[in-house]
């Protein structure tokens, strides 16, 4: 790689991830201030480190491993876990260069959101729920996606319009994208 190339990595405005099987292999410096580690902290580590529970990492990977097979990349916003404890807002995208084994090789990039989006306390159950409804789903689609009841989806469903004061789950994406009208 040439210096200019090097430079442009290392730069980058985005955190940019290099990945073998979930694990971190090289990372840029956007990277490593977002997530708030050092670079030998990152490197040869899970992303297991960057999720507030074993479950949540889990789901994750669960959620997005059909899209990487069939397309090769998926992208969705969700909160991440920074060093010092705080939850942020990010955009997420992946894009594997191991079609057959979609996790096996993967460019990952991280952009902090967290300007578009009201800083409230959420559980790792309200984060996936609100995740999945950002992508259209149905409390039906996400209550098998969670393997959960749909009455149990409605109630996560029901928290995060008080958690947010709002009405509806129109209202609640507005929001949540940093819009303020659905």
């Amino acid at each position: 790689m040439d210096d200019f190339t090097k430079l442009a990595f290392e730069h980058a405005p985005i955190g940019i991830v290099l990945t073998e099987n979930r694990i971190i292999k090289a990372c840029n410096q956007t990277f490593v201030d977002l997530f708030g580690y050092s670079r030998p902290e990152l490197i040869n580590e899970s992303f297991r480190m960057l999720y507030e529970t074993r479950r949540e990492f889990d789901d994750i990977r669960d959620i997005g491993l059909t899209p990487l097979r069939e397309t090769g990349s998926y992208t969705d916003e969700r909160l991440m876990l920074h060093r010092d404890g705080s939850m942020f807002w990010c955009r997420f995208r992946a894009h594997t260069l191991t079609p057959d084994n979609p996790l096996g090789q993967t460019v990952l990039t991280f952009a902090d959101i967290s300007e578009t989006h009201q800083t409230i306390a959420l559980t790792p159950r309200e984060r996936q729920v609100v995740m999945l409804l950002r992508k259209g789903q149905t409390s039906k689609e996400i209550a098998r996606n969670l393997s959960i009841s749909p009455r149990t989806v409605e109630d996560y469903r029901a928290t995060l319009l008080a958690k947010f004061e709002v009405k509806n789950v129109a209202e609640l994406l507005a929001h949540l994208v940093g819009t303020g009208h659905p």
